[in-house]
């Protein structure tokens, strides 16, 4: 066999290679939580039980303006992640600018998980319409694109796009989410808490 075509050996292997099959995996994984909230949710007896939040109205309110708190802090993520890397001309990012990010972020997740439990718990997977359809499979998106992230953000020489275009997907599948939720109680209920 000539060298050409020999399995490249440890010293041969590029970190492009590595980096790839980081994101290859981080991607597969996240793809799986994706797939088994769906299933779940689908093969899942809804229970029509929710507990709601004193001061609220409705638990349909508890979640709107949990998820509407939810997009809120991912659109400061976005704005804090443009502006730590530099892509906000003529303004220097701060120092705090690194842990409101970060602490944002964690916020914006634990915003989210009381919805979503009581989504999958609650009314599990649903699909009689299709705005709904929409909500079921964006709901299930964004927990496998936040999964993949969070995967992504442990790894070292990965290229200048992995990050973004994660935190993009988490970011379109939260706006969906609320686009396909809460926008349209408010639009159907009014502001009302």
């Amino acid at each position: 066999m000539s060298a050409d075509r020999e399995a490249p050996t440890v010293r041969q292997i590029q970190p492009s290679m590595v980096s790839g099959a980081a994101i290859a995996v981080a991607v597969l994984i996240g793809a799986a939580v994706a797939v088994l909230l769906g299933v779940y949710a689908n093969v899942h007896e809804p229970r029509f039980f929710s507990i709601n939040v004193a001061g609220f109205s409705s638990p349909t309110a508890v979640k709107s303006w949990l998820a509407t708190l939810a997009v809120a802090l991912a659109v400061f993520q976005f704005g804090s992640a443009l502006a730590m890397y530099g892509k906000i001309p003529r303004i220097a990012a701060p120092g705090w600018i690194g842990s409101a990010h970060v602490w944002s972020g964690r916020l914006a997740v634990l915003a989210s998980v009381p919805v979503a439990v009581h989504c999958l718990y609650a009314l599990g997977f649903q699909d009689y319409e299709p705005r709904v359809l929409w909500h079921s499979l964006l709901g299930c998106f964004f927990y496998g694109a936040f999964v993949t992230k969070m995967l992504l953000l442990t790894r070292k020489g990965l290229p200048g796009w992995a990050l973004p275009v994660a935190g993009g997907s988490v970011l379109t599948g939260l706006t969906g989410i609320w686009l396909t939720s809460a926008l349209w109680f408010f639009q159907n209920n009014g502001i009302i808490f």
